[in-house]
């Protein structure tokens, strides 16, 4: 099979195999023991594969747990790109963005102690992801569509902020239940 262009190069079969291997081990080793047993050369004694195998693919806990969130992620951008309203197309600029954060309060509810290995793994990891980059610039459209003149990147990092998984588990920790949280942010973007 020819390669498209602009595709990157194309993965080995051994290496897609092992890839599927270590993703599926990982996520038996948190769905069995718990995110924090996630350590690679744990993930590789469980795939059956080499500690530098791993290491290879994932230079850290952190990389592995942003692959195994990648199919959530992708339903998640799905849902706010092309979903129905008011999360998707179709609702007013301040009634998405409430559905937005209220979607992603509901993510970090059900993922939040992986997505927070995947955030804290190294200082800047949280915001040099593509789903980051994207979830901002979301924010930003709907922002400026909202209310035309504000600084709608700042507004945008201001909004996400309370969303870093971490904060978030310290605040569930601390108490907060769900609906407060959500009550808050209703609070922020009116």
């Amino acid at each position: 099979m020819l390669p498209i262009a602009g595709s990157g190069p194309s993965e080995r079969a051994d290496a897609a195999r092992n890839r599927q291997k270590i993703l599926q081990a990982a996520a038996r080793i948190v769905a069995t023991r718990g995110v924090e047993y996630l350590a690679l050369d744990e993930v590789a004694a469980e795939a059956g594969v080499g500690v530098g195998t791993v290491y290879r693919r994932y230079s850290d806990r952190g990389a592995l747990a942003q692959a195994l969130l990648d199919a959530q992620e992708r339903e998640f951008q799905a849902s706010f790109l092309s979903g129905p309203p008011p999360l998707g197309p179709g609702a007013p600029a301040r009634e998405r963005i409430r559905a937005f954060l209220h979607a992603y309060v509901d993510r970090l509810e059900t993922q939040g102690k992986l997505l927070m290995v995947a955030e804290t793994e190294t200082p800047w990891a949280r915001f040099v992801t593509g789903a980051y980059r994207l979830h901002h610039n979301h924010l930003v459209s709907l922002i400026t569509e909202a209310e035309p003149g504000a600084d709608a990147h700042f507004r945008a990092d201001a909004l996400l902020a309370p969303l870093a998984a971490a904060q978030y588990g310290y605040q569930r920790e601390n108490g907060m239940s769900v609906e407060r949280i959500k009550a808050g942010f209703d609070q922020l973007v009116n």
